[in-house]
């Protein structure tokens, strides 16, 4: 049985959390109406701008402090050799983002994109699922508060990504046990597991599932269970950012599985939450569907780091860009539609 009170302020902000601001959002559409250009002519584009304007409350959007912020953690799991890696790339990992040598680093830098990274206990994995949970519920709720505070010192646009060896396996049991089918179908190849190593992934997600079945009725026993500090951190900064009205972009299969939890336990918890991507890692897709959620981008990209939601964020600017300071008709001198 779960006692319940390390997670009660986050059951309750989970079931209090802002609407939209649909006067934002109309003011919006009306301003598009009037701007030099056909209706409808920027597609998605648009569709941004309204959903930065719905969840910051602002008539005119502007995207002007975006932050990538990529939470890191390690898991026991990866004793059952679920991925090709050691543990110990996570950490060598976050050091190349410290040095600037990542993937994430260019793209940051392309698309002008602030960039924290957050090491979350490395050197201390989670229990391995297959054997017990995860963490215990002060330990869970605590990293959820973690993640909470990466939006401090200001944000207008979170980009949420992740660095953890083993973590396709711990994203996949997440969704077996959120939406059932088999283990198999959750299971991709992550960093690249050969076929044995699939095998040895679909097993542990398998045994880990029927271990914690009588608890994952409960999303956020779902999480403590199985999950990982940096998908409890995750969910955390998801939630933060809501009750701030900020808007967020999550990243792909991993990322996709803290706002998962979420969803569960209030379908309209992640309705500020923009897909950046689809990964190539074969569950996502099925699980944007089940989420009721549409991807901007799809690049055959599986890297995680952030490297999806930071190129939709591009995007975002662009769209932002585009309404704030596009001329109206009347401005430009330019005959509108009679």
């Amino acid at each position: 049985m779960t006692t319940g009170l390390p997670f009660d302020d986050f059951r309750t902000l989970i079931e209090t959390l802002p609407g939209p601001d649909e006067a934002a959002v109309a003011a919006v559409r009306k301003r598009d109406s009037t701007l030099t250009k056909p209706p409808g002519a920027l597609g998605r584009m648009e569709e941004i701008v309204e959903w930065l304007a719905a969840w910051t409350g602002r008539s005119r959007p502007q995207v002007t402090r975006p932050l990538v912020a990529v939470f890191a953690g390690n898991h026991g799991v990866t004793a059952k050799g679920v991925s090709p890696y050691p543990s110990s790339v996570t950490a060598q990992m976050v050091e190349n983002f410290a040095a600037g040598g990542a993937a994430i680093n260019q793209i940051c830098i392309a698309n002008d994109l602030g960039l924290k990274i957050f090491d979350l206990a490395l050197e201390y994995p989670t229990a391995d699922i297959t054997e017990e949970a995860a963490m215990d519920e002060k330990t869970c709720a605590a990293t959820m508060a973690f993640g909470m505070e990466s939006i401090a010192g200001g944000t207008d646009l979170l980009c949420i990504g992740e660095m953890g060896i083993g973590n396709t396996t711990i994203a996949a049991a997440i969704f077996h046990a959120l939406y059932g089918g088999t283990a198999e179908e959750w299971v991709g190849p992550g960093t690249g597991a050969t076929t044995d190593g699939m095998k040895r992934k679909a097993e542990a997600v398998r045994t880990a599932v029927a271990l914690h079945g009588a608890h994952l009725k409960d999303p956020l026993e779902v999480l403590r269970r199985l999950g990982g500090r940096e998908i409890a951190a995750m969910a955390g900064a998801i939630l933060a950012t809501r009750a701030e009205r900020i808007p967020v972009i999550i990243d792909g299969y991993v990322a996709t599985s803290a706002a998962a939890i979420l969803h569960a336990a209030n379908p309209e918890a992640i309705d500020h939450c923009l897909f950046g991507h689809v990964s190539a890692e074969p569950g996502h897709r099925k699980v944007l569907e089940k989420l009721g959620k549409k991807p901007l981008l799809d690049l055959g990209m599986r890297l995680g780091e952030g490297t999806g939601a930071a190129l939709a964020a591009g995007i975002v600017k662009a769209a932002a860009l585009c309404h704030s300071g596009m001329a109206t008709f009347d401005q430009a001198g330019v005959s509108n539609r009679d």
